[in-house]
């Protein structure tokens, strides 16, 4: 069975599972510890949110643990539904509603939770951001402009980057550009606050851009053989490019996807 893991902030059901019948003896820290230690065997979590329960209702916690693969999750509720896990008594594990109706933005994960995701299918040295250009925007158009006066409170610190991100065993390259503005009340160039604020527009730029580079890939987790891949790009339409390890280990481009099939992960960028 196919199934797509964007670098996107889950909000579908089906990654999400609802725990409850938690004990009350516990804190609500000490429950999400426990939690998160259990349910991270099933894959990557993105959140364990722990609640105390109604007053209305008996006494104790529930909780909201979110996956960012709905496969996690479906396996983590079938292992630990009516199961003890870390207390006495068992809890009961449901997967989230989902609702059909309701329309959702998708939120784009900012640059720390890409780089979690990216390790977690991809390892620590699968990949990589190679800088190709970070302008200076603010000394830009002081030279285009030094002929008007500005006033100071509208002056403001620019800096834009491009880059890609790089998995450099699968030849996958992923362009994303960012660009960040600092305002600045008081211009002091030169001076050290002056320059740490450079240094911090200069770092958002590059995060930015990463966000960018990392919103144009999508993880597509397959558990069957590599000729059901192109049978279903095929079925659902999608104009890309895909790089597939043939049985003579012999590599054919095909498209353009991030991809892993049988516990391989193989990571390409969408087309633009």
């Amino acid at each position: 069975m196919l199934h797509l893991v964007p670098f996107a902030v889950p909000f579908g059901g089906d990654e999400s599972l609802l725990v409850w019948e938690l004990s009350s003896r516990p804190t609500a820290e000490a429950l999400q510890r426990s939690l998160f230690t259990v349910f991270s065997r099933f894959g990557l979590l993105y959140s364990v949110r722990v609640f105390p329960n109604a007053t209305v209702a008996s006494s104790g916690f529930f909780a909201i643990i979110k996956f960012y693969s709905a496969r996690d999750a479906h396996r983590a509720q079938k292992a630990c539904n009516q199961k003890q896990l870390f207390q006495t008594s068992p809890v009961k594990v449901h997967l989230g509603t989902r609702h059909k109706a309701v329309q959702h933005n998708t939120l784009a994960l900012n640059r720390s939770r890409c780089q979690e995701l990216a390790n977690y299918y991809f390892g620590f040295h699968g990949w990589s951001k190679r800088i190709i250009k970070l302008r200076d925007l603010y000394n830009l158009e002081e030279r285009e402009n030094e002929d008007i006066v500005t006033p100071l409170q509208k002056q403001s610190l620019k800096f834009c980057c491009a880059l890609e991100v790089v998995f450099t065993s699968h030849e996958c390259r992923s362009p994303g550009v960012g660009m960040a503005e600092e305002p600045l009340d008081k211009l002091e160039e030169g001076s050290l606050s002056f320059l740490m604020r450079r240094k911090v527009t200069q770092k958002l730029a590059i995060q930015k851009a990463m966000t960018d580079a990392f919103q144009k890939l999508l993880i597509v987790v397959l558990g069957k053989t590599f000729l059901i891949v192109i049978e279903v790009l095929q079925l659902i339409s999608i104009s890309c490019q895909l790089w597939v390890t043939t049985f003579k280990n012999q590599t054919k481009c095909l498209g353009c996807l991030c991809l892993i099939c049988q516990g391989t992960p193989y990571m390409y960028t969408k087309l633009l």
